[in-house]
């Protein structure tokens, strides 16, 4: 619902002051707010001036609108030229409007209204418009305050920020070298395990020091030089000689008097229970690091020239633990090729020279095991007995080392014992079976026995669990003596051995041998003793009778070129003559030989 409009003329100043006094009034009365007051009566004087400034009358019309009950109402003010007179394009043609809460109380804004009222009037506005401005300052010191306050926080957060930043910085630095160390660690701990594993794996000096120098160089050492104090004692037979330092440097002889591991270098390295001295006359670019090899005595010296700059702490402490597990697998193996070297001379020692006998032609080959404590439970013999006969003898103890070549020993001498009353080959073993059940009863051994007397042509043979003989026979052909053989000597059990006969005509041969010759780890035995049938079928009689030692060597070539003995082999061969008028005597100087270990060579 909206009033009739009050309209007032504008013809001059006064006219514009009093109708903007009236205005102010009905806004007041309204209870407008005074800034949005203020701006609508601004708003109104600028264009009460901008009318008066181009002449003419001019009308302003003023409406109070009043909305729905419950709302507030509204005064709009517009002005427009009086009369007929067209507007200018340029007028400002839009109303404005000010806000009324409340309904003003007078109906017109007619009543008489002086200019120094009006005056005093817009000096109330101005005087609220300061105070609202005075709070408005407050209110802006109040949030500079604030502002300032919040800042000072923030910057604080900043820092707090940077400082837990650089915090989780360092926190993860920290890890990252915690983490590179663990890593280092455990690759060095790794690379000990592995390299401790192969060097204890072998019982060669040579290969030790072999691998030593494969494992460390070059990412640890530039280059390894190992001084061993009794360097002849750690050389091996089989293998090329262990490697020797011609010179040494002041540390590694500081290092053999002290017992302590030596650091040379220009400048101290600091590592853990290492001793610094001056740079080496033999490496004064690169440090040195000389470490006693220490088993139950000091054994020599391991000397590192350093691959970089200097040596790595953590690494000296791992070459230091390596050093001594290595001066360990020496001594181990310095043991171990005494063990070997006092069963193997002993083992020989009880090799028997072999008869010559007339019509029978012999020929022996021993072989230790190449590798490992597989020495000493093989044996041969072959010996005349009373009545004019030839034993021949193969042997197998179980076991290695020393007791089996002294238990084998006690065998060979029970057994001549046994022969001397011209007892058969199964009678022999029934006996040393018993012997061996009665001093031995732990050990146990494998034997066969053949019995060649002058004349016959067959042999007279009985075996103890051993790996059956091959004959050949005049005409080339070979066949195995297969019949079952008896227990193994020592068995806890009694055994009765049976003798068996063999055709072995005049130009016939018979091969005793051990297993070591034709088992195989993973074959079985009976392969090798088909390649030593094929073997002993490719030789003719002629070679046979001519050179029994290369018949011999023959024999075992094919079945041992191409392996690795890991047992020592023995091989009695015998080969009964044919029956030659132009036999000469030069033929009967080499009916017996015996041979150890040169077939090595030979093959």
């Amino acid at each position: 619902m909206t009033a009739p409009p009050d309209v007032w003329k504008i013809a001059s100043v006064a006219d514009a002051a009093r109708a903007r006094a009236a205005v102010d009034r009905i806004a007041t009365d309204g209870e407008a707010p005074t800034l949005e007051r203020v701006r609508f009566l601004t708003a109104l004087t600028a264009r009460l001036r901008h009318c008066l400034s181009r002449g003419g009358d001019w009308e302003l019309r003023l409406h109070v609108r009043r909305f729905a009950i419950g709302q507030s109402a509204c005064l709009e003010a517009s002005l427009s030229p009086a009369g007929d007179r067209e507007p200018d394009p340029r007028d400002e043609t839009s109303s404005l409007t000010c806000p009324l809460p409340h309904r003003p109380a007078r109906k017109s804004g007619r009543a008489a209204t002086s200019l120094s009222q009006a005056l005093l009037a817009a000096d109330e506005n101005t005087a609220a418009v300061l105070s609202l401005l005075d709070e408005q300052e407050d209110l802006v010191r109040l949030h500079r305050e604030e502002l300032h306050h919040t800042n000072q926080g923030v910057l604080a957060l900043h820092a707090d920020l940077e400082t837990a930043a650089r915090a989780q910085r360092e926190l993860l630095e920290a890890e990252r070298t915690a983490r590179a160390a663990t890593e280092r660690a455990r690759r060095l701990l790794t690379f000990l395990g592995d390299a401790s594993a192969a060097i204890t794996s072998s019982l060669s000096h040579t290969a030790i020091l072999r691998r030593l120098s494969d494992m460390l160089v070059p990412e640890y050492a530039e280059r390894l030089d190992v001084w061993l104090f009794d360097e002849e004692e750690y050389e091996d037979h089989d293998d090329e000689p262990a490697h020797r330092v011609r010179e040494h440097s002041a540390a590694a002889v500081a290092a053999a008097r002290t017992g302590r591991p030596q650091h040379a270098a220009a400048h101290p390295g600091a590592l853990p229970g290492v001793d610094d001295l001056p740079p080496s006359a033999l490496s004064p670019e690169r440090p040195l690091l000389a470490i006693p090899l220490v088993a139950q005595r000091l054994l020599g010296v391991l000397t590192l020239t350093a691959p970089g700059p200097r040596f790595d702490k953590d690494t000296s402490v791992m070459l230091v633990e390596l050093a001594r597990r290595v001066g360990v697998a020496l001594d181990h193996a310095h043991r171990y090729q005494q063990s070997r070297n006092t069963a193997e001379a002993l083992q020989r020692a009880q090799l028997t020279d072999l008869p010559t006998p007339p019509g029978l032609l012999l020929a022996a080959r021993y072989l230790p095991a190449t590798w490992g404590m597989n020495i000493g439970g093989d044996w041969y013999d072959a010996f005349l007995q009373p009545d004019g006969s030839v034993l021949a003898v193969i042997g197998d103890v179980t076991g290695h080392g020393l007791h089996a070549a002294v238990v084998m020993g006690q065998l060979r001498t029970a057994l001549r014992a046994y022969a001397v009353e011209n007892a058969t080959p199964g009678e022999i073993l029934t006996r040393l079976h018993r012997m061996l059940g009665h001093l031995q009863p732990d050990l146990y051994a494998t034997a066969l026995i053949a019995r060649f007397r002058p004349g016959e042509p067959e042999v007279l043979w009985a075996s103890a669990g051993h790996p059956p003989a091959v004959v050949r026979g005049v005409d080339g052909t070979v066949r195995v003596l297969g019949a079952k053989p008896g227990v193994m000597l020592g068995i806890p059990l009694p055994y009765v051995y049976k003798d068996h006969r063999a055709d072995l005509s005049p130009g016939s041969s018979l091969v005793l041998y051990t297993d070591g010759l034709v088992e195989r780890r993973g074959q079985g035995i009976d392969p090798g003793i088909g390649r030593l049938a094929r073997a002993l079928e490719a030789l003719n009689t002629l070679e046979l009778e001519q050179n029994l030692d290369a018949a011999a060597d023959a024999l075992l070539k094919p079945l041992l070129y191409d392996s690795e003995r890991d047992d020592d082999v023995c091989l009695l061969l015998c080969h009964t003559m044919t029956e030659s008028p132009d036999s000469s005597p030069a033929r009967g100087s080499v009916k017996s030989s015996r041979r150890e270990g040169g077939f090595r060579e030979s093959l």
